[in-house]
């Protein structure tokens, strides 16, 4: 299952989302130093966001052998991250005076571009694959 490259970059955009769900989103700095910390699962919007990402991720894992699904599902996901990236970039600069932001705040960007990444090597693999089908059928073909 891992003997392709855009397996690794969909793989590694998948941890960065499900790694998401145990981080923290920001820290608010309170009165007397007094520190509360945000995770993206206590905001209910967020959490809806992140098991669709999530799960478009794990959809683009899983269809490795259907080519085309695979594709289009991984433009799908990034799409999403990239919509959940703006999403958090308005709540950034709408909050950004009262909150200390996490780092984490860009794994949506880095993960959407992972899976714009693995598109053309999807499509390079079943055009390879489809190369080779026609090539192998005109040989039995001409027997």
């Amino acid at each position: 299952m891992w003997t392709r490259i855009q397996i690794l970059f969909i793989g590694i955009a998948t941890i960065l989302t499900g790694s998401m769900f145990f981080c923290n989103m920001a820290t608010i700095i309170g009165a007397g130093g007094t520190e509360i910390t945000v995770g993206y699962h206590e905001k209910t919007p967020y959490l809806i966001m992140l098991i669709m990402l999530f799960t478009a991720q794990v959809a683009a894992l899983a269809c490795a052998k259907v080519r085309f699904l695979q594709m289009r599902v991984c433009v799908i996901a990034a799409l999403l991250q990239i919509g959940f990236q703006i999403w958090l970039g308005v709540d950034f600069f709408k909050f950004h005076s009262e909150m200390v932001f996490s780092f984490t705040m860009l794994f949506p960007f880095v993960s959407a571009v992972l899976d714009a990444i693995a598109v053309p090597y999807i499509m390079s693999d079943e055009m390879v694959v489809q190369t080779y089908n026609k090539l192998h059928h005109h040989k039995k073909s001409k027997k």
